[in-house]
């Protein structure tokens, strides 16, 4: 399962190049968040990426470099005791230092500038993200077949776990359990420090009750110590919409999908038109993920193109909305770019996004759809398979 030389190789060499770019006259980079230091060198360990302009790029590791020797193919993998190894080795820094202020904490960056004695170090989070928004073929391959687990379990064998007077949390641990049976590697992750085992995953009004994550939907919770599991109390019924919001997760690389049911008869009429909606918005998205696209355009667009009436809580439930129609994915759930406003830089071949237009109606729950796309020169192209929702089950 090593992540091959070519692949380290490649994407180091990217990420000079997007420094070069956006940062003409750079100096070093410090990468210590942990994925992070997984795409660039193929192990997660505690350590640190020292990345110079004019010089090889060495990673140093503190726990566990023989962990690190034997996952790694990174060409130069070296012990450290503490940042005063690295910084001994490494000299002093002429120029900007870049680091990743979204993830350093103030007493980890105090560690590091005692020792290096870099002064007003820049943001490089943007430009990791740049070059982690581009899937690489071998990252593809991964995403292609987290995307068919993710089809099979949803749409072959998730219908049939639902069973009247079911509650969310055994739904959800029957879920957990199929999904890593078939390959998911049992945990999401989210920028920003955040990991979860699988997403959301609600019966009716359960799926649009309001949560701290930005994200069209919502979960009822186990309780307010943990707001982002199921209820024990909240059980399936006959003319349930069932909700699943889940992601899968193959060698790191994650795919994104909704799937919705229909238990034991149909939801009313006014809910199916908006969930056929709502799949409409995702196919015309999905028709705009062409190279050179805008992002903040593609938004614009399509969202000009709703009534007033449709755009009155769409993307999530009454005044609980956000404000995008889809979000990078890959390493993490939630990647650059995104499909919203400020997103201004062209799309580009191998970019991969997780597109989800929903509502929530009242007294029925949220409608909608999300599935994965690759941008391609035709439009995007699904990795988690072209269901329309709203399956019916156990009628």
């Amino acid at each position: 399962m090593q992540v091959p030389a070519s692949e380290l190789s490649a994407r180091l060499a990217r990420f000079r190049s997007e420094m070069d770019r956006r940062s003409p006259g750079w100096s070093l980079a410090a990468i210590t968040e942990k994925i992070n230091l997984y795409y660039f060198t193929g192990t997660i360990q505690d350590g640190l990426l020292l990345i110079s302009w004019d010089g090889e790029a060495v990673f140093w590791v503190r726990k566990s470099y023989e962990r690190a020797r034997c996952e790694s193919l990174f060409p130069d993998i070296r012990p450290m005791k503490s940042y005063r190894d690295a910084a001994a080795a490494t000299g002093p820094v002429r120029g900007p230092a870049y680091l990743e202020l979204d993830f350093v904490t103030l007493a980890q960056y105090g560690r590091m500038q005692k020792h290096f004695a870099f002064t007003s170090p820049l943001p490089l989070d943007t430009h990791v993200a740049a070059v982690r928004a581009v899937k690489s073929p071998y990252e593809l391959a991964l995403m292609e077949k987290a995307g068919e687990i993710h089809r099979h379990v949803l749409e072959d064998l998730a219908p049939d776990l639902l069973r009247e007077r079911i509650d969310e949390v055994s739904l959800t641990a029957d879920l957990y359990s199929v999904m890593v049976r078939e390959g998911h590697q049992g945990l999401m992750r989210f920028g920003m420090f955040n990991e979860m085992l699988l997403g959301q995953i609600g019966f009716g009004t359960s799926s649009i009750c309001p949560i701290c994550v930005d994200t069209p939907g919502g979960i009822s919770g186990l309780n307010p110590a943990v707001p982002m599991s199921g209820s024990r109390q909240r059980k399936l019924e006959k003319g349930d919409l069932v909700v699943i919001d889940i992601g899968c997760g193959v060698e790191g690389y994650h795919t994104d999908k909704t799937q919705s049911y229909m238990f034991g008869r149909s939801i009313p009429e006014e809910a199916i038109r908006v969930h056929e909606q709502c799949v409409a918005v995702q196919d015309e998205v999905a028709a705009f993920l062409k190279p050179g696209a805008i992002p903040s355009e593609i938004y614009t667009t399509v969202m000009d193109g709703l009534t007033p009436e449709f755009r009155n809580g769409f993307m999530g439930y009454k005044q609980n909305t956000v404000k995008f129609l889809g979000h990078g994915i890959g390493l993490w759930i939630d990647e650059s770019p995104v499909i919203a406003k400020g997103f201004d830089e062209p799309l580009r071949e191998g970019m991969v996004f997780a597109v989800e237009p929903k509502k929530g109606v009242a007294g029925v729950g949220l409608v909608g759809i999300e599935n994965t796309f690759v941008v391609t020169p035709q439009g995007g192209r699904s990795l988690t398979g072209t269901h329309r929702g709203l399956m019916p089950v156990g009628f």
